[in-house]
């Protein structure tokens, strides 16, 4: 994720400063009857704060080796990062490929 994290960084340093990054093994439920669909990762907002959270556990089962892994987080913390900001994934990285949907 640290990887994922600074390449952004480097394009979208202001626009990032008050965001924190953060990974959690599995998402909460939304529900124990009604359990959500399993989110990669979410955006918390409070206030002027704002944290990108990356759920470990379930982005590992969607992946065969480290190169797929590498790439999966890299494409979730776009997202992310693309919701926090209001634009596309494709502004947030151009280089972004159209991963999975969250």
């Amino acid at each position: 994720m640290l990887d994922a994290v600074e390449q952004l960084e480097r394009r979208w340093r202001y626009e990032l400063t008050a965001v924190q990054f953060a990974v959690e093994d599995v998402p909460p439920l939304v529900s124990e009857r009604t359990p959500e669909l399993v989110r990669l990762a979410r955006v918390e907002r409070v206030g002027d704060n704002h944290r990108i959270v990356v759920h470990r556990w379930p982005i590992e089962v969607r992946t065969r080796d480290h190169g797929e892994l590498a790439a999966l987080v890299h494409d979730v913390v776009v997202e992310e990062v693309a919701e926090l900001l209001g634009v596309e994934p494709e502004s947030v990285d151009p280089e972004y490929d159209g991963g999975p949907a969250l």
